[in-house]
């Protein structure tokens, strides 16, 4: 099959793309398409981008990537297709795009891997009271007696929580499947097995050592673990939050850290970035860390080929690997 080079205009933030379009990724684009990889589209308005977006066929989108509006449509009547290279489409896919029939693709599946990396981490650390342990031995900088001060500590049948079979969740339970470790899901949407039991969300958050939430940012999933729910939880146990700050009731979890009974690793929070005076900041039980899970550094390249190469894919005529669906959207991220 004959490849085409369809006009394609970069759209993303500049600094975005200064990280994005390497000369790795220049050539292949070069390749693939018809494109400027030096105009990039940060705002639809710029006259500098309008003879490109009236011509193009596909936006090689990313991170800051303005909104596909009605109006933009208008102003590119030539778009087919738009390959997103990073995770959720609904910043800038809108309504106009799905009633236009402009093809979606998103690099979400690469972009689940760090995350679910940094999962699995958190898990097994959580287990082995790795944050407890290295404070102790820190303060104390003295042998510490292991066994009387955390009895049990270690992975060896405990029991994991995955709230959200989404591609991060499912992701985590493939790379839990080598450890001995028992393993829960809770999703209301899940219909196939995944070689997991499957559970009621109560139930889950009874039974399970270490809860991982990775449930979309909805209406009706705001403040999905809320009192009741951190209230069941063991004695113990950790929450682990790698997906979006609202599904926690942020206020609810502080209180039961401060008193100690439970312990939290938080990556995401209500707001981004907590004020200066939030609690989660200091108290011991809690890991704290700067919405990091996701693509950093190099692992932004793995983004850049699954987004190049579902954009050889249109080239060639063949449907994406990776395509999104408009009723997909009303349960995902």
């Amino acid at each position: 099959m004959t490849a085409a080079r369809p006009k394609t205009l970069l759209a993303m933030g500049h600094q975005v793309a200064e990280r994005l379009i390497t000369s790795r990724v220049r050539d292949r684009l070069a390749a693939i398409a018809d494109v400027d990889p030096d105009l990039v589209a940060a705002d639809f308005a710029d006259p500098a981008v309008a003879g490109a977006l009236a011509t193009a066929e596909v936006l090689y989108t990313s991170w800051w990537c303005p909104p596909v509006t009605e109006d933009v449509l208008a102003a590119a009547p030539r778009l087919r297709a738009i390959v997103h290279a990073a995770g959720s489409v609904k910043h800038h896919v809108t309504e106009a795009c799905w009633q236009r029939g402009i093809l979606v693709s998103s690099a979400a599946a690469a972009n689940a891997e760090p995350v679910a990396e940094y999962t699995l981490a958190a898990i097994l650390f959580a287990n082995k009271r790795v944050l407890d342990l290295a404070r102790h031995y820190r303060e104390e900088r003295t042998g510490i007696d292991l066994n009387g001060r955390f009895p049990g500590i270690g992975n060896y049948r405990r029991t994991v929580g995955i709230v959200g079979a989404s591609r991060i969740g499912r992701r985590v339970i493939e790379l839990l499947r080598p450890f001995e470790l028992d393993v829960l899901v809770a999703d209301p949407y899940l219909r196939e097995d995944l070689g997991v039991p499957r559970v009621e969300l109560d139930e889950l958050f009874e039974r399970c050592d270490v809860v991982s939430v990775h449930a979309p940012a909805l209406p009706e999933t705001r403040h999905l673990v809320d009192a009741a729910r951190l209230a069941r939880m063991r004695d113990g146990a950790t929450l682990i939050n790698t997906a979006r700050g609202v599904l926690v009731d942020q206020d609810a979890l502080i209180a039961e850290l401060a008193s100690g009974r439970l312990y939290a690793v938080i990556d995401v929070t209500e707001p981004d970035v907590l004020p200066a005076d939030s609690p989660l900041y200091d108290l011991p039980n809690v890991l704290l860390t700067p919405h990091v899970a996701g693509s950093l550094g190099g692992e932004v390249a793995r983004l850049t080929e699954l987004a190049l190469d579902e954009l050889e894919r249109y080239a060639r005529g063949l449907p994406f690997a990776h395509g999104i669906e408009a009723e997909a959207l009303a349960t995902s991220a």
